[in-house]
């Protein structure tokens, strides 16, 4: 039911990037934003990885380099089936971590340098299970094609509101949209892409957690490294791209203003509540 309940939401994003696309620049402008719709998607399946891990400034590790990490890695993968995916750190102090990658085979795990000094050996464990769930159930491709599709709606509202303020859309143009449809557009295009990658998001954190947990065996282990990392989080934030922020375990910063109102994690003391039940559930 998840999986066919984000292919809809990814499709209305689709949907909404071409529609603004008409509205600047009629039929043409539908074309050319469906046409880049789809560059941006095919870039995102096959260089994905690469993107978020150069943005994050990660280093690939090598098991000298960390062979407890390594060690928990290969017990986790080994464990679930997956293949062993490429380890990276992030010079970062803020305790978090993410994983990327369009699936299994192709795969990196990363983590801060702070979160490998601040954890115990079983809340590591915990966070690289719940990473590796991501992996497992394809999460952090679907993320990042949602975060690619939003980066461009802002795009193209940026061009509209650049249209718009230097006269470009004060008439009405037949090659173009209704000016009111173009303004409402910018209003709540941005607005719509957060509410849907939150509902993309949320779901699939909720489940991870879940599935990390039941790999781990360690639910109440995962909680704590959770209550750890947010507790970091208010006093450390980590000033990274938004578009990416909804890829860590834990959000790094805590988003201020309209953007409080569509977090795309849900709130961690839920979080924490539900493993807290799967724990008793799993003694019981």
């Amino acid at each position: 039911m998840n999986n066919v309940k984000t292919v809809v939401l990814l499709a209305v994003m689709t949907a909404l990037f071409v529609a603004i696309g008409g509205l600047l620049g009629g039929q043409n402008g539908m074309v050319i934003a469906f046409l880049f719709a789809c560059v941006m998607n095919f870039a995102s399946y096959w260089y994905s990885d690469k993107i978020v891990l150069m943005s994050q400034g990660a280093r690939e590790l090598q098991p000298s380099d960390a062979p407890e990490l390594f060690r928990i890695v290969e017990g986790l993968t080994a464990r679930d089936g997956l293949p062993m995916p490429r380890i990276y750190v992030v010079p970062a102090a803020q305790p978090n971590a993410f994983a990327t990658g369009r699936g299994p085979g192709h795969a990196a795990v990363a983590v801060t340098q702070s979160i490998m000094d601040l954890l115990t050996p079983a809340e590591l464990e915990g966070v690289l299970a719940h990473e590796l769930s991501h992996v497992k159930n394809r999460d952090v491709l679907i993320s990042t094609v949602a975060a690619t599709i939003a980066g461009g709606i802002s795009f193209l509202v940026q061009i509209a509101q650049f249209g718009m303020i230097f006269g470009g859309y004060s008439r009405d143009d037949r090659e173009g949209g209704n000016p009111l449809a173009l303004l409402a557009a910018i209003i709540l295009a941005p607005i719509s892409a957060l509410i849907i990658q939150m509902a993309i998001s949320r779901s699939r954190e909720f489940q991870a957690d879940a599935s990390g947990a039941r790999l781990s065996g360690k639910p109440l282990a995962l909680a704590s490294a959770l209550q750890k990392i947010e507790a970091y989080v208010q006093q450390r934030p980590l000033p990274v791209n938004p578009s990416y922020a909804q890829l860590y375990i834990v959000n790094p910063f805590t988003p201020q203003g309209l953007a409080a109102l569509f977090q795309t994690h849900p709130p961690t003391a839920e979080r924490i509540r539900r493993l807290q039940e799967m724990a008793a559930q799993m003694a019981g």
